[in-house]
């Protein structure tokens, strides 16, 4: 952990993100709890991460993996108590760790009390204030306010018994609150204080562009809104005057002690309208998903490279980098899958962690994991898919349990007799924690000393500069030096050929500090990143 009274800790740390129900079953039930995940903590700590994100574990009735909340302020059975939920923070600060929570502040659950209010006190009520109620159209009220579509398909509106529609921008189960409401604001501001003054680090925005919605609820037009996600102008997205609600938040973060900390998961249809979110006094991160969306390509990585690193510098905010989360498919299948797919996901994150800012890690990405494409219809459990009948895979491929030990499923996420939620493949042996504990060539092996060279190195981590200069390289290779005494050079071939460094004018001094791959004679073998360290 870094020095509280040192440099802000978050403008380059690496964070690791816990999916709670797939990290580590303690109880045996199947399902990953809290007492499960502080029992693994130490891989964390060892791996070399700064933070832990832990994904949400409130009371949820799981229609959306716990992203349909009915009490802020509790833990989930299924997940443990709030007695767990502050060992844990103990345990996590006692080794080095921060931790970080989600925070669903777009929409709650249909069960949560204020929504059960709502339904029962009819039109009209300040009650249903408190969420985006209104009447339909047509002669008797039948069709939807407007044409708004969910993201997880079909309408956004769902009518109630007494003819008016309310709003959800994903599941029927999870109703958009309504944000111009003061008494929406001041309970979460109430919210947010009961998790600090527990001792957590900081809070991830679930949906932080999503809060606001345009006056009078316009129509959009085209169809497929969602692939207007971060393109387009959207009026349920990124409205000017949700940055309001981020000043207040600002404020009570800086009311605390050792610098707490917001991340928004936002999507913006600019740079500049995402770097707005992370202006001096609003939220410190905003996720980076231009750089997970990119493709295995140099000319465009450097390009979004440079317009994230211009965007952020602007408002003096760090930039995010990140490869693989809970909503993604996982990177090594993005990349390619198989062996090409692993090759590209060492040579991504050497990448990642060269670049100035702070660096976010999937749990089982360090193990090298692969996508499930082959889950059992019967098994899959994400909305995305029982919205669309089937037709979109969703999100569960990424969310299988991890693999911690053992030859055979469940490979130690939980009691052998157990059964994980979802389930593992049956040729993950090879991928265990346990089996590339001590393998210096593992995928585990690179993150230890990937993450240990980035925090001791004087040109990454901690008091690293916040620039980088690009060096002359052959199409398809990138390559830059980060300052520092000494310098240190990334060097990246995208190519499917090997690239000879000194002949492509790359200083090299010396045998790499770190490479992804075997660098024999100066020659960078095909999709390989390498750090270099070079005379500074």
């Amino acid at each position: 952990m870094a020095d509280i009274l040192g440099a802000p800790w978050w403008r380059t740390a690496v964070i690791y993100q816990v999916y709670p129900r797939s990290f580590a079953d303690a109880n045996g039930d199947g399902i990953g709890d809290l007492p499960g995940i502080r029992g693994r903590l130490t891989h964390l700590r060892d791996l070399g991460v700064d933070a832990v994100w832990l994904s949400p574990f409130y009371p949820s009735p799981q229609v959306d993996a716990g992203y349909d909340v009915c009490d802020y302020r509790d833990v989930d059975p299924m997940f443990g108590t709030l007695a767990d939920f502050d060992a844990l923070v103990a345990e996590a600060h006692r080794l080095g760790l921060r931790v970080i929570i989600d925070v669903v502040a777009n929409h709650t659950s249909d069960q949560h009390p204020w929504f059960v209010e709502a339904l029962a006190a009819g039109p009209g009520s300040a009650a249903r204030e408190r969420y985006l109620f209104r009447p339909g159209k047509g002669t008797n009220g039948e069709q939807p306010p407007n044409d708004w579509e969910s993201v997880f398909g079909g309408s956004a509106w769902t009518r109630v018994a007494d003819g008016e529609w309310y709003l959800h921008l994903f599941d029927p189960a999870q109703p958009d609150l309504n944000w111009r409401d003061l008494e929406v604001r001041g309970e979460f501001e109430d919210v947010l204080r009961f998790w600090l003054d527990r001792g957590v680090d900081g809070f991830r925005v679930d949906v932080a562009h999503g809060m606001i919605k345009a006056d009078g609820l316009p129509d959009v037009g085209p169809r497929k809104q969602v692939r207007l996600l971060g393109k387009g102008d959207l009026p349920f997205f990124d409205q000017d005057d949700v940055h309001d609600i981020y000043r207040s938040w600002r404020k009570i973060l800086d009311g605390y002690p050792g610098q707490r900390i917001a991340v928004a998961e936002a999507w913006a249809s600019t740079y500049e309208r995402l770097a707005r979110y992370v202006a001096y006094d609003e939220l410190h991160q905003a996720f980076n998903f231009e750089f997970l969306r990119a493709a295995w390509d140099a000319v465009e990585l450097r390009g979004v490279i440079d317009q994230c690193l211009a965007s952020m510098g602007a408002v003096g905010a760090p930039t995010t980098w990140v490869l693989s989360n809970h909503d993604k498919r996982r990177h090594v299948t993005r990349f390619g899958g198989g062996e090409i797919g692993l090759r590209r996901a060492r040579a991504a994150v050497l990448l990642m962690l060269a670049l100035p800012g702070s660096a976010y890690v999937y749990q089982g990405e360090e193990l090298g994991l692969p996508e499930v494409l082959d889950l059992p219809d019967e098994a899959r459990q994400d909305p995305i898919w029982l919205r669309s009948g089937g037709t979109e895979p969703g999100r569960d491929g990424c969310r299988v349990p991890l693999p911690w030990s053992g030859d055979a499923p469940p490979y130690g996420f939980g009691p052998a007799s157990s059964t994980p939620w979802l389930p593992q493949p049956a040729d993950w042996a090879e991928l265990t924690a346990a089996a590339q504990d001590g393998d210096p060539a593992s995928m585990l092996a690179l993150y230890r000393t990937a993450l240990r060279t980035r925090r001791e190195h004087p040109a990454l981590g901690q008091g690293s500069s916040e620039e980088l200069e690009w060096l002359p390289a052959p199409a398809g290779v990138l390559a830059f030096r980060r300052a520092g005494t000494p310098s240190l050079v990334c060097t990246v071939n995208l190519t499917d050929a090997p690239v000879d460094l000194a002949a492509a004018g790359v200083r090299v001094t010396d045998a790499p500090l770190l490479a992804s791959s075997a660098v024999a004679s100066g020659m960078l073998p095909p999709d390989t990143a390498a750090w270099w360290s070079v005379a500074g």
